[in-house]
């Protein structure tokens, strides 16, 4: 007896080779529920009996509940440790999720908030401009902290904030989440030409001055200092403005130039100034 899990993140039909043959070879295929998946298969021509749960047939084939493994296992436990002694159940994977496809299910239970929770249906992208700062901050403390179970936790939050706003934009601005993604992907295809087309780099270093080369050639600013966001705490503001400038002759004794001085002094030496900073604030707590 064969027990087939399939996964709700693939399309109806596309089946693995394996699952095909068992289905095919089976002298009995049995589900618990008629979904789009079962559908699919009697589509194909085998068909499927709906019964309330598994009992163990030689040569049948049962599907479990799309998506549901833990089901499937249990089940296959059961019978194997029945009165019965069965020794024969075989658990196959009829489908499997890509790497990445849990992200539609943060698009789906996004979709479905947004219809059916007043308080997700009435949020704008200005009502959740503070949240989706508030959660960047909460993640890099994560990323500080060092806890690998936080920053996921975070990171998860900070995900839900760009899903959000897609599905806001989705309704009202003619782009929604797809248009991210295959946005940023086109973007790191371009600028990556040493892994996605001919380019040859030596180090990581040439790596950084291509990628600044092909964004000025992407960006066509007229201003060094154009995209440079107004918003960014003032060290890090000052880091953005001294990497676009170049050399930067820093003079005066009063309390900002010598700040900015430090500033020049810490990329001088490939430091992130904002980031030592915020790690010696640390160790005082």
């Amino acid at each position: 007896m064969k027990i087939i899990v399939l996964s709700p993140r693939v399309a109806p039909g596309i089946l693995t080779l394996p699952a095909w043959d068992a289905l095919r070879a089976a002298a009995t295929v049995c589900a618990t529920e008629d979904d789009s998946h079962v559908g699919a298969i009697v589509a194909s021509g085998i068909r499927v009996d709906i019964a309330p749960g598994p009992r163990y047939t030689p040569d049948a084939v049962w599907i479990a509940p799309t998506g549901d493994t833990a089901w499937a296992r249990s089940m296959a436990d059961d019978l194997m440790s029945s009165e019965e002694q069965v020794a024969d159940v075989e658990v196959i994977f009829g489908s499997y999720d890509l790497p990445g496809s849990a992200l539609l299910d943060v698009v789906e239970v996004m979709d479905r908030l947004r219809r059916e929770c007043p308080w997700t249906a009435q949020q704008t992208h200005d009502t959740l401009s503070h949240y989706l700062l508030e959660e960047a901050h909460e993640t890099l403390e994560a990323l500080d902290g060092g806890d690998s179970d936080h920053l996921r936790e975070e990171l998860g939050d900070l995900l839900m904030q760009i899903v959000f706003h897609a599905r806001i934009a989705a309704e009202e601005e003619g782009w929604d989440i797809d248009d991210v993604a295959a946005g940023i992907a086109g973007k790191l295809i371009y600028r990556n030409p040493h892994v996605f087309a001919d380019a040859t780099v030596t180090s990581a270093e040439e790596v950084d001055a291509n990628w600044e080369r092909l964004k000025a050639t992407e960006k066509r600013r007229t201003s060094a200092l154009d995209g440079i966001p107004a918003t960014l705490p003032a060290l890090a503001y000052a880091d953005k403005v001294v990497g676009r400038l170049g050399d930067v002759d820093v003079s005066g004794d009063d309390l900002g130039s010598r700040l900015l001085a430090l500033v020049v002094e810490a990329r001088a030496s490939g430091v992130d100034a904002e980031e030592t900073l915020r790690q010696a604030v640390r160790l005082l707590t």
